[in-house]
């Protein structure tokens, strides 16, 4: 008997398949790095934290560990219908909008199907498309790094399957406008199904762009635009990162597709306590927003002064030239300093790095570090 080979079994696509690289944690850097105090900002993270209701709720859970969740998360389900003034059917769940994802890959994309997708937006859409055997289409983005919707319209064609947009998007921070998502709603092409493509608008950072007035409210196109899937999350602006809650508004008719191919007990009992609980804490949002907005003020302001080139961004997050300089490069000399951040090569980005919005103490390290480096 031969040496077991488990490629020979594996489906050809997974060969060639690259995994999602994620930041190693704080604790493995220390060691590496024999470094005392790390801060991260790479991860577009909440530092403030999830709300004090949600981490009762789910310290309230742990005595009931034993039992399984509930396989539909239906009072999670319940409470964001409630939120959303939708109906319970027009809510599914996941493991985080990953999840999601990939399990509407796993329900609609076919070998011979194409997915129109923009340049530098978040990986995983390209990911799953291709975990499918589907093809995934790139549209170049516009002058400033927006989505051209315009031109993701004119791409699709009867082959088109769906269409990803990531609005405010990861990693620029850029947004999509009311009027420009309206325009590409109606744009959009019937494929040979003789029906418009999927509209998948992934909106994890969307509450930290409530404030400007131009970005759209989709939720006000679903009724009429039974096609579109509106991805959003617990964990960003709920701060609930490490409790894995990602959630879709969508039609009946897609929530019925999802609902039979998705995984049961796929959202933790501790994750669906800490979801409702913070929905509940109407205060959340509001102090993460003005967190987020007074800091980009804060840190804007010296990356001026220093000269360094940024992308204005209505997320938690930004991206910045580091040119002359490679991002990789001063991705490993902050790290030597004890300030994790994102390199952008995975993205192309090669002369980028992209910083997750912090404390003002973190704020404040990082541009004292960034300065020093910078100046090498």
């Amino acid at each position: 008997m031969g040496k077991f080979d488990a490629g020979k079994l594996a489906r050809s696509v997974c060969k060639t398949f690259q995994p999602y690289v994620a930041g190693k944690p704080i604790e493995t850097l220390k060691r590496e790095l024999g470094l005392k105090h790390i801060i991260k900002i790479a991860s577009n993270e909440n530092p403030l934290g999830p709300s004090k209701k949600a981490v009762k709720a789910m310290k309230d859970m742990a005595d009931k560990v034993y039992f399984y969740p509930d396989f539909n998360s239906t009072e999670l389900k319940m409470a964001l219908a409630k939120h959303y003034k939708l109906k319970i059917n027009n809510i599914i769940v996941g493991c985080g909008s990953d999840e999601l994802i990939e399990i509407i890959a796993r329900a609609y994309f076919n070998p011979e199907d194409e997915v129109v997708i923009s340049k530098y937006s978040f990986t995983r859409y390209q990911m799953a498309v291709k975990l499918m055997n589907a093809k995934s289409v790139v549209v170049p983005m516009k002058e400033g790094f927006v989505h051209d919707l315009k031109a993701m319209a004119k791409a699709c064609n009867k082959n088109t399957k769906a269409v990803f947009i990531t609005n405010p998007n990861n990693p620029t921070g850029t947004y999509n406008t009311k009027k420009e998502f309206e325009e590409f709603l109606k744009d959009l092409p019937l494929n040979k199904y003789g029906v418009k493509p999927l509209v998948i608008s992934d909106e994890a950072y969307c509450e930290f762009a409530s404030y400007k007035k131009d970005f759209p409210d989709t939720l006000k196109y679903l009724a009429k635009n039974p096609n579109l899937i509106i991805l959003r999350t617990f964990s960003k602006i709920y701060a609930m990162a490490g409790a894995r809650v990602g959630y879709g508004l969508v039609s009946e008719t897609v929530s019925d597709y999802i609902e039979r191919i998705r995984p049961p007990f796929n959202v933790n009992k501790f994750a669906q306590a800490g979801a409702i609980a913070s929905l509940n804490d109407k205060s959340q949002v509001k102090r993460s927003v003005a967190h987020v907005r007074k800091e980009f003020k804060f840190i804007f302001a010296a990356l001026n002064k220093m000269g360094i080139k940024y992308i204005d961004s209505v997320g938690n997050f930004f991206l910045m030239s580091v040119a002359p300089f490679k991002g990789k490069q001063v991705f490993q000399d902050m790290l030597k300093e004890g300030v994790i951040i994102r390199a952008m090569d995975e993205y192309e980005l090669y002369d980028y790095v992209r910083v997750t919005i912090g404390t003002r103490k973190e704020n404040e390290l990082f541009l004292k570090k960034i300065k020093k480096v910078l100046k090498k």
